[in-house]
């Protein structure tokens, strides 16, 4: 008879090369994405070839932008033979966390050529002057 804890120990072994295959998946599935920023504004692009804009998703909420869609076959060949497809197709979605000195009620969206670009406004810095203090007596 084995105990169960021998076999316990296991089955973790076993399942180890499975146990983040999701996370792997969604990584495989994201779109290839940039970020950069200047002296006026942060930019994100993305590698979207193939996705029209009314299939693309930028919301901003809590200092986050989030860019989802689906990238869609929109041709089926009859009568093909298929020896390997390389093309991805489906739902993708990434996020991106904004800096706090980020103005994301003046994002801007572009795309062009397959390639999204995001620009983000930096907020102008607030002119801090000295404020004189009165000191009451009593």
């Amino acid at each position: 008879m084995v105990e169960k804890s021998h076999t316990a120990g296991l089955w973790p072994s076993v399942y180890e090369p499975l146990r983040n295959f999701g996370s792997k998946v969604a990584d495989w599935l994201a779109p290839a994405s940039d970020a950069s920023a200047n002296d006026n504004a942060y930019h994100i692009t993305m590698e979207l070839p193939g996705v029209e804009d009314k299939d693309i998703d930028i919301s901003v909420n809590s200092g986050v932008v989030s860019v989802k869609g689906e990238k869609s076959a929109t041709k089926e060949e009859k009568g093909d033979t298929w020896f390997f497809s390389e093309r991805q197709y489906g739902a993708f979605s990434r996020s991106f966390r904004l800096p706090e000195d980020a103005d994301g009620d003046r994002i801007e969206a572009n795309l062009k050529d397959g390639v999204l670009s995001i620009s983000v406004p930096r907020k102008s810095p607030q002119a801090t002057e000295a404020k004189k203090v009165s000191i009451k007596r009593g």
